[in-house]
């Protein structure tokens, strides 16, 4: 195993990163580039690579030295594709939207780094087009979740030759999303998933980028039961490149843990996420708890107040309720009415505006309504389900939160400032609504055991961060000597767990 250059820095300043997002640009590095190129330059004459960029791709054939295999790409940016790189001989860009306006052939090798450009930010006309095209070619439509780069997979398979070879780095929620799986039904059924590789956080191909990587080597031939699988430890060593090139035969590499995996667990499972026996937990936490998203406001700068907005606006206080917004705003495992004082002091918004169950309301209070209206609060989409816009959704305080998305350790939050929670955080409502289950609950959350879960429900992104949707916290699995050590299977009655929506 040895070393090799290291990556190219990505823009740290806000408009050139927000630029990138949304171009989807983020530029493979070599040591990655060239692994993948290992896979799909075998047995051809020409690789095409849809999405061209700067050329990392172009610029791995170049290293492995392959002179007579030829380069086909498309892009959409005139910019990239002026680069002195594709000036050379045995290329060719053009300058094609592959979505709308694909080549009208099949490719034996294809090659893609597809931009990563997350659904809301995707207009109304080409998310039509994207789902017309889905149902076209596996034949159901994906959900609208699904990002820019999803698509491009389609099509890619689409496009692929049979017998021919693809290798794609996606995003992780490529198998995570709500799309995932007849996403992955529909390609493990129809193509043969040769290999996954993962990536350990010291290793992301992606530095500082909120997502984890995942590549691809995908060839349109029978379908296997089982599949590679490896997690990557180390970055820019040739070990990857070194795996590949054997024909993910040599599997003794010092900075990859390599699994053999069956097809149905690791599709089950997601293959973003190391193999797990679904037989193998007797408890999760929809046995001891119930779990509910916060509030959705609609409008958190107009529902959401500072106590200084409070004072100036004049609302009662019967008009208001305590709440906390950003997990960023929670630092500890316990939050306490201390926490939110402080959260005043430095001016961070802790009043939720909800006036449910009133007739009439003083001037100021419709004074404020007016100013939503003239804010165009009742035409969103969210807002306008409610009669009337302004609203609020009900929750219970829940004794315990869960940071909805987080990159710290500590996930599970005890409630003892008796706060309401917006949808930066879970409701979590124990069974049992004595301090002494809810006590142990929470420790038995923050267990490094239980903590260590959450990758096998959460939706993984880079530095370490999960996000966890509601129904799929429930099925967090909580390890049964966990369950045993806090007493979580006692005997008695359990609370109701009924939840108030509106």
């Amino acid at each position: 195993m040895r070393k090799v250059k290291a990556h190219q820095a990505l823009p740290t300043a806000w408009a050139d990163r927000e630029m990138l997002r949304g171009k989807g640009q983020f530029w493979t590095p070599s040591w990655v580039a060239e692994a993948m190129m290992a896979y799909v330059s075998k047995d051809t004459d020409l690789v095409f690579d849809p999405a061209t960029g700067r050329g990392a791709f172009f610029d791995a054939l170049l290293k492995l030295g392959k002179p007579n295999i030829s380069f086909f790409g498309t892009d959409i940016d005139d910019e990239v594709l002026s680069d002195e790189i594709y000036k050379r001989e045995k290329v060719s860009v053009e300058n094609r939207d592959f979505l709308k306006s694909p080549p009208q052939k099949k490719f034996k090798s294809i090659i893609a780094n597809p931009p990563y450009i997350r659904h809301h930010r995707i207009d109304e006309k080409t998310k039509t087009h994207l789902r017309q095209l889905a149902a076209k070619i596996t034949g159901k439509t994906i959900d609208g979740r699904a990002g820019y780069h999803i698509y491009f997979l389609v099509q890619a398979l689409n496009l692929l030759e049979p017998n021919g070879k693809l290798s794609f780095i996606m995003p992780a929620d490529t198998c995570e999303g709500k799309f995932a799986k007849d996403l992955w039904l529909w390609i493990s059924e129809n193509f043969c998933i040769e290999c996954v590789i993962t990536f350990a956080e010291q290793a992301t191909p992606f530095p500082n980028v909120d997502t984890n990587a995942i590549v691809f080597f995908i060839k349109n031939s029978k379908p296997e039961k089982t599949l590679l699988w490896a997690r990557a430890a180390e970055a820019y060593t040739t070990d990857l490149l070194d795996f590949v090139s054997s024909d993910f035969k040599n599997c003794d590499f010092k900075t990859l843990e390599i699994t053999d995996r069956h097809l149905k667990e690791a599709i089950e499972t997601g293959l973003s996420r190391p193999p797990q026996n679904h037989s193998g937990f007797k408890f999760h936490l929809n046995n001891f708890a119930n779990v509910m998203r916060g509030i959705a406001t609609g409008s958190n700068e107009f529902f959401f107040l500072t106590s200084h907005q409070v004072q100036e606006l004049e609302i009662p206080q019967e008009f208001l309720k305590r709440a906390v917004g950003r997990t960023r705003d929670i630092n500890e495992n316990v939050l306490t009415a201390h926490h939110i004082d402080q959260l005043d002091k430095k001016n961070r918004p802790t009043f939720l505006f909800s006036i449910n169950g009133y007739d009439s309301f003083p001037k100021s209070v419709s004074n404020y309504l007016k100013v939503g209206e003239e804010l165009g609060l009742p035409d969103r989409a969210l807002i306008q389900q409610r009669k009337p816009w302004f609203k609020m959704e009900k929750r219970r305080v829940p004794p315990l939160l869960f940071a909805y998305l987080g990159r710290r350790n500590t996930r599970f939050i005890k409630n003892e400032a008796e706060v309401l929670p917006l949808t930066g955080f879970l409701c979590v409502y124990p069974i049992h609504d004595d301090e002494e289950y809810i006590e142990n609950l929470w420790q038995a959350l923050n267990h490094p055991d239980t903590l260590d879960n959450l990758k096998l429900v959460g939706k993984s992104y880079g530095s370490g961060a999960i996000k966890v949707e509601p129904s799929n916290l429930n099925k967090l699995p909580i390890p049964e000597h966990i369950v045993h050590l806090f007493n979580l299977n006692r005997p008695g009655k359990a609370s109701s767990g009924q939840l108030e929506i509106f």
